[in-house]
Parts: structure tokens; C-alpha cells; sequence
């Protein structure tokens, strides 16, 4: 896991959005494709979408699985596709980074 980063729990539904446990909201990047096993959003990107980690004892279910990233570290998917936090979204229910970069960055969705 890359020093500093934050693991996470199964991300969950609500209010029609993925969210972490903590009711972040979660976004996905349409430049990552789908079942690559890949995510392609690394420095910079990362530093302002950031991954969503998974927790080390964490065993996906259901259409939640894990991708790799770069440094080695896994990152919680939906459909195949990478979560990520937008930087900005402090309180849960915000959704600042839906839309983002000419709208290539949208709210997970169940």
C-alpha cells in the first residue's frame, strides 16, 4: 500500500450513489476500462481523484472487486471500474467531482 494512504471497507449504496462507509461519495473515470484490472489514474491524477484502497483483510462481493495500481497497491472497483474520492468532497453527500475534466469523471452509481 502507498505510505499514507487510507484502506477502506466495501464501498456501499446510498442515495442512488457508491459511497464509503463514512458516506463519501465515489467516482469513477471513464479513461480506466472496465475488467482491465488496471487503474489508470496515477500521479498527478491521483492526487486529486484519489484511489479508493482496500482494506487488507477486506474480500469483495457481489460486483465490488479489486484492480491494481501502480505502486502495488489495490483499489476497490464496481463493475470493473476504479473508485476514487474526489479531493475536495469533505462531508458526506457531496458530489464536487461529478463532471470534472470536460466530464470524464462521474458519480459511482449501484
Amino acid at each position: 500500500m502507498a505510505v499514507g494512504a487510507t484502506a477502506w471497507a466495501q464501498p456501499e449504496p446510498r442515495d442512488g450513489r457508491l459511497v464509503s462507509p463514512q458516506g463519501l461519495t465515489l467516482y469513477t473515470f471513464d479513461n480506466d476500462v472496465a475488467g482491465s484490472g488496471r487503474s489508470v489514474c496515477n500521479p498527478p491524477c491521483s492526487g486529486i481523484f484519489r484511489p479508493y484502497l482496500l482494506d487488507p483483510g477486506a474480500r469483495p462481493k457481489g460486483e465490488f472487486s479489486a484492480v491494481g495500481r501502480d505502486d502495488g497497491s489495490l483499489q476497490w472497483a464496481f463493475k470493473g471500474k476504479p473508485l476514487y474520492f474526489w479531493y475536495d468532497d469533505k462531508k458526506p453527500g457531496q458530489t464536487g467531482g461529478d463532471g470534472m475534466n470536460r466530464n470524464i469523471w462521474h458519480v459511482a452509481r449501484p
